[in-house]
Order: C-alpha cells, then structure tokens, then sequence
C-alpha cells in the first residue's frame, strides 16, 4: 500500500515512479508558484501542502525542473522584494535571487563554448565548396553583415549574450524579481600582456602606442618583429619568399601576433608535409586571452539589452571589487555562486541546500554531410533521425535510481547516458531500462545537492 500510495503521489506530481524507488518528499527544497494568470509568486517550502493542493485539483504542475505549479484558483498576490545576483562570465555565469533572509534559487549556467570552432568549420566548407563551383565570381563586398548592421557582434559573443538572457529569463518566469544586479568585469588586456612578459606596466600613452604602433596590418608586424628572417632556417636575402605561419591553428589559436611567426615559403611547405620540425623557441608563450576579449565586448551590450527586456525590473550594475568586500566581509569560499549572491549584496541570506546546473544546447544541426569522404567517394550524412526508439538526444531519464540525460543514441538500442557535471553513469545501456522524465529543451537543467563549503554562510 505504501508503494501503491507513493506512485500515486509521483503521478499527481508528474514524476516517473519505478517501483523500487520510493518518491523521497524531500527533494524538492523550493517549490515555485504560479497564479492563474501565470505571474510568479513567493514560492514555498511546505511539500505537505502542494500535495494537497495538486490532490484538490486547485493546481497543476507546470514544469519540473525546477518543480514549479501554477493555482487554478484566484489567489492573493502578495510579494516580496528579490534580487537577482548575476556574475557575467565567459565559462560560467553565477545566478543567485534572494530576499534579505532567505536565498530562493542558485545556479551556474555554462554558456556554449562551441560556436567559434563550428562558425569555423562552416567556413571552411563554404570556401571550398564556392572554390568548387563558382570560382570566378567576383567578391560581393557589399553584402558583409557588419557594413549593413551597425551595433553588428560577432556570432559567437552573441550566443554568450543570448545565454545570459536565457538563465535571467527562466529564474523571471518562476519567481517575481524587483531587481537584477549584474557584475560585468573589464580586463585590461595590455596591462595583463605585460605582466605576463614581465615588461614594464603601461601608463598614459602607452596604451596608444601599442605593439602594433606604425603598422598597418598585422602581418607586416609580425615580419617587422621577425626582421625579415625565418624562424626555422635564418633564411632572410632578398629573393626568399615569406609566409606568416600560425602557431595554433587559426581555429584555435586566432590571429593574435603571439601566435603567428616568420617562416620562408621552403620551410613553411616542409613543416605541413611533416619533414622538420620549428624550434623549441618558436612556440606561443602567452596564454589565450579569448575570454576576456568576449567580457569586454559583451559588457555595454548586455546591460542595454536586459534594460529593454525586462521594462518592469530594475536593471543595475555592479563592480568586482565589491563583490569581493561582501564575499570576505561573510567569511564566504570562492565560487560564482557565492559571488552572485554578494552581487545580490544578500551574503547574510540563508542558503538553500540544492542548486542547479544549466547547460544550453543547440536545438538542430544544420550539417548534412560529414566531412570525412569514404571510400567511392561517399560521405555519410551527419544527421541523425529525431528520434531513436522513442527518445531524443539529451532527454532526461531516470536510470539506477539516477537521473541522467541522453549523450548518444545507437540503433542497435544502446545509449550512452550521464549528468551535466561530467558523471558518466553508463556508456551502453539499453533504452528498455530507461523511463523518460522530461523532453529536451534549449536549456538542461540538473539539480545538485550543495556541499558544506557552498552553504558555510547559512
């Protein structure tokens, strides 16, 4: 009886019930509330009552994670102030929204990291295909987005925005947030240069006089630097051709001088068919800084667009360096969580034992055909069908007691399964054994028990 009452309660809740697995009426710490015209409301931590609630038929659930219900009845609209704590990030966003009191929701949303590396596969599909077919048409320099569209970013510092937007929005649409902090930081890309090569610090007009000062691309920079000479050979008379060589791939490594040498025509066709190898000295010494780059640019952008986004919310800035005044004032550990609740300045706010991980994916791949041409000259198409005995990629399952999403699909019925924080739980496992808990959407979402570092200021 006790099970049978329990996968009754699962079903009110929209959970999937395996028989073995009683329904823990713990496991939702924060349950999100809805009125009936879908406006957020405070949410609650009585379970007891949501269950009566959704046994009455005077709610329904909405969404499960995060588990949020909607009242079919009127009710009243009493609401606190919350603020919402964003640390901007490249890698990872923190998002914090707490009263004075009490913290509601914590997350840490990674935005994609994957569309510089497939903008460029794209293009180097599309340059040989139009090399292929269209090899004498005149280029269409007119037709360039950035000389239509002012205001005109980059793809892939677009996406990142549009990542930020998407976790402020799923944490609006569930809790009523009066105002939203945001932290963006601004890197000073020639100090933190000359710190690294242990140069001296620039100052005033240093920043106008730069590296590149006098010249007027960066490929005659990077043969000025070399003084004409290859980096392999010593080769430098007048008849020897030069060819700027990138260290990492342009992919990779992009089109910073660090990462591009001098080296003749000879050896620079040597070193591609793999006969030499470049010297121990000519290899990049400075890291990335692609990161901060993103920062930089993002950073107007991304305020202008949530202040017209969100018209009835009070959108407002902050700087990193009160941030940390709040996070070691409380004493708190490192982590952007943490910094998000102190953008919030809430450090005091009890914390919540659970937060969620949240990782957008791509909704469709538009690549027919893979790159790789096998024999007879095929290539395999690099689409997959929608659905693989009944199951998409990155749909929420519930395996071993465990809920994991979908990584890879096999026609043979066996998929590889794991959680957003790298677990991987099963790299073959029949679908049979699988229950499907939720659909996929643009953002994946996991919930995760906080450890006692994360919670030390509770």
């Amino acid at each position: 009886m006790r099970i049978r009452q329990a996968a009754a309660d699962a079903a009110e809740l929209g959970l999937c019930f395996d028989r073995g697995q009683i329904l823990r009426k713990e496991r939702y710490t924060v349950v999100y509330v809805l009125s009936k015209d879908r406006r957020p409301l405070m949410p609650t931590k009585d379970h007891r009552k949501v269950r009566l609630l959704l046994k009455a038929r005077v709610a329904k659930v909405v969404k499960r994670t995060p588990f949020t219900i909607q009242l079919l009845k009127t009710s009243h609209n009493y609401t606190q102030e919350i603020t919402l704590g964003v640390d901007a990030g490249s890698k990872t966003i923190g998002l914090s929204a707490s009263t004075e009191t009490q913290e509601l929701f914590a997350a840490e949303l990674k935005p994609r990291n994957d569309v510089v590396e497939l903008m460029s596969t794209r293009r180097e599909f599309r340059r040989a295909r139009r090399n292929r077919t269209t090899r004498h048409r005149k280029a269409r320099f007119e037709n360039r987005v950035h000389s239509k569209h002012r205001g005109w970013l980059a793809t892939s510092v677009e996406v990142k925005i549009h990542n930020h937007v998407q976790g402020i929005k799923l944490i609006t649409n569930i809790l009523p947030i009066t105002t939203i902090r945001v932290e963006n930081a601004e890197f000073d890309l020639q100090r933190l240069k000359a710190m690294e090569e242990g140069k001296p610090l620039p100052v005033g007009t240093d920043y106008q006089l730069g590296e590149m000062y006098d010249q007027y691309n960066v490929k005659q920079y990077v043969l000025f630097r070399d003084g004409y000479k290859c980096r392999c050979c010593g080769a430098h008379s007048k008849g020897v051709k030069f060819h700027v060589h990138h260290l990492e791939s342009r992919k990779t490594g992009g089109d910073a001088p660090d990462n591009l040498i001098t080296l003749c025509e000879s050896c620079h066709e040597k070193y591609h068919k793999g006969l030499i190898v470049l010297p121990a000295k000519a290899k990049r010494k400075l890291r990335p800084t692609r990161d901060a780059a993103f920062m930089g640019i993002m950073r107007k952008t991304l305020m202008e667009r949530l202040v017209k986004l969100f018209p009835g919310i009070n959108v407002c800035g902050t700087y990193g360096y009160i941030t940390k005044y709040w996070r070691e004032k409380s004493l708190l550990p490192k982590s952007h969580i943490n910094d998000a609740l102190c953008i919030a300045k809430h450090p005091a706010a009890k914390r919540i034992n659970t937060h969620y991980l949240i990782a957008p994916k791509r909704s469709h791949n538009r690549q027919i055909h893979k790159a790789t041409i096998n024999k007879g000259g095929v290539r395999k198409l690099n689409q997959t069908p929608k659905y693989v005995f009944g199951f998409q990629l990155f749909d929420k399952v519930l395996c071993k007691g465990k809920e994991c999403f979908i990584f890879g699909r096999r026609t043979s019925g066996y998929f590889s399964i794991g959680k957003l924080n790298g677990d991987k739980i099963s790299a073959g496992i029949n679908c049979k054994k699988l229950c499907l808990l939720e659909k996929r959407t643009n953002l994946l979402i996991e919930e995760e028990t906080r450890g006692a570092a994360l919670v030390a200021g509770e």
